[in-house]
C-alpha cells in the first residue's frame, strides 16, 4: 500500500494537499517506492479511501437506475431522489446524485525503474466491473446513431466533474454510462474504509514475474480532494490465491460471531443441565 494523501510535509504530494474539484492544471507528484517480493502471478491495481462514508442512507439513494439503465425519459427528468444533484443552471444532470457527483478521479500511472531508466508499466483499464453491471445494470442512451454527444444532448456533466459523461473515455464501448471506472464506483462500500479496482496487470509470460522485485515510481494527478473531510488516499497492489483475495474482514467476522455462538451454546448448556431436571408438573397429588 502506498499513501499519497499528502498530509506530511516530507510527502511528494504535500504541495497538492488543498487541491480543488476544478483546478487547471492538476496537481502532479511522483511517490517512489520498493517492491521486496516479486508478483508472480496477475496483478490488481486498487485506489483506497478512509473515512469516505459511502454507506450514508441519503447517499446511497442520491442516484436514478433507470437513467443509469439508458431510458431516455429519465435522462431528461431524473429522479428526485437525486436532489440537489438533479439539475443546474435548469439542465437535467447525466448521471444525476451524489453518488456520481462524488466520483473518484484521480490519475494514477506506475513506472518500473531499472539503470535510471523509467519503463512504463501497462494498465488494463477493461474487466474491472462486474458483468452484469457492464452488460444489463448500465446502459448508454439510445437514439439515432451512437453519437453519445448527440444522445446526451440537452444535459449538463456533474457540479464536480471538468468533463461530461461522454467524454471519459476515447473508446466507444467505454465511454458514458458504461465507463467502467464510474460502474466501479457507482457501486457503492459498506463500510467508510474501502478500496477500489482501478487497472489490471496482466502476466505476459510464464517465464517472467508480473512485477519483479526491484524499484517503482507511481505518477499521481491529484485531483479528488479528502483533506477537508480528514479522509486518506492510498494505492493498493494484490495478487490472489487460489482461495481468492485477502479480505481479514471477512474472517474475523466469522470467528467472532462463531466465538459468541460457542460461548451462548455452553451457557445455555450449564443451564439445561442445571435446571433442566427439575419436576415441571402441575398436576395436584391426591
Amino acid at each position: 500500500q502506498i499513501d499519497y494523501t499528502g498530509t506530511e510535509p516530507s510527502s511528494p504530494c504535500n504541495k497538492c494537499l488543498n487541491v480543488s474539484w476544478d483546478s487547471t492544471p492538476p496537481c502532479t507528484c511522483t511517490i517512489n517506492f520498493t517492491l521486496e517480493h516479486s508478483f508472480e502471478s496477475n496483478v490488481f491495481m486498487y485506489y483506497g479511501l478512509s473515512n469516505f462514508y459511502q454507506n450514508h442512507r441519503r447517499y446511497v439513494k442520491s442516484r436514478d437506475d433507470s437513467q443509469l439503465n439508458g431510458d431516455n425519459s429519465s435522462l431528461l427528468n431524473p429522479s428526485k431522489e437525486c436532489e440537489p444533484y438533479r439539475t443546474n443552471e435548469d439542465k437535467p444532470i447525466a448521471p444525476c446524485g451524489a453518488i456520481a457527483n462524488s466520483m473518484f478521479n484521480d490519475t494514477l500511472e506506475l513506472y518500473r525503474i531499472e539503470n535510471d531508466t523509467r519503463t512504463p508499466i501497462t494498465l488494463i483499464k477493461k474487466g474491472i466491473a462486474w458483468w452484469t453491471d457492464k452488460n444489463v445494470k448500465f446502459r448508454n442512451p439510445t437514439g439515432d446513431g451512437n453519437n453519445l454527444t448527440a444522445l446526451f444532448q440537452g444535459t449538463t456533466k456533474p457540479i464536480n466533474w471538468p468533463k461530461p459523461v461522454y467524454m471519459l473515455d476515447s473508446e466507444p464501448d467505454n465511454n458514458g454510462f458504461i465507463n467502467e471506472d464510474f460502474i466501479v464506483w457507482m457501486r457503492t462500500a459498506a463500510l467508510p474504509t474501502f478500496r477500489k479496482l482501478y487497472r489490471l496487470i496482466e502476466r505476459k509470460n510464464n517465464l517472467q514475474p508480473t512485477l519483479q522485485a526491484g524499484k517503482y515510481s507511481l505518477d499521481i494527478a491529484y485531483n479528488y480532494p479528502v483533506h477537508s473531510f480528514d479522509g486518506r488516499k492510498r494505492m493498493i497492489l494484490s495478487t490472489i490465491s487460489w482461495m481468492g483475495g485477502k479480505n481479514p474482514f471477512l474472517g474475523i467476522a466469522y470467528i467472532t460471531v462463531g466465538s459468541i455462538c460457542f460461548f451462548l451454546g455452553v451457557v445455555l448448556l450449564i443451564i439445561h443441565h442445571k435446571y433442566g431436571n427439575r419436576n415441571t408438573s402441575a398436576d395436584i397429588p391426591n
